[in-house]
């Protein structure tokens, strides 16, 4: 059981049940299955946000996958690759939001 996982530290001051199934369930037991390495599930996961249009959990999301070892080339071109599915402003605002994420870390 995560105690201090994204799901706590995002929501769990108002949705504490929420967060603990986010933490419980999504990131301990889904995302630790071995039928699919963590960077792959992070680059499926950024894929569904781009295409979804889901710029609030996107953030953690391409943090987590540069995190899982999915280069910063690989997710601009999965962003690219997308554009042409999902919608050109789906992937502007996906590299923007990649963007400000690099400036963040850039010392």
């Amino acid at each position: 059981m995560s105690n201090d996982g994204p799901g706590r530290s995002s929501i769990g001051d108002i949705a504490p049940t929420l967060a603990a199934l986010t933490d419980d369930i999504l990131y301990d037991q889904i995302w630790e299955r071995p039928d699919l390495d963590k960077r792959d599930r992070s680059l499926v996961t950024v894929a569904a946000l781009v295409a979804l249009y889901r710029r609030d959990e996107l953030d953690l999301h391409l943090r987590t996958a540069l995190q899982n070892g999915v280069t910063l080339d690989e997710l601009v071109e999965l962003i690219t690759h997308l554009a042409f599915y999902t919608g050109w402003p789906n992937s502007v605002t996906a590299l923007n939001r990649l963007r400000t994420i690099l400036l963040e870390q850039t010392p």
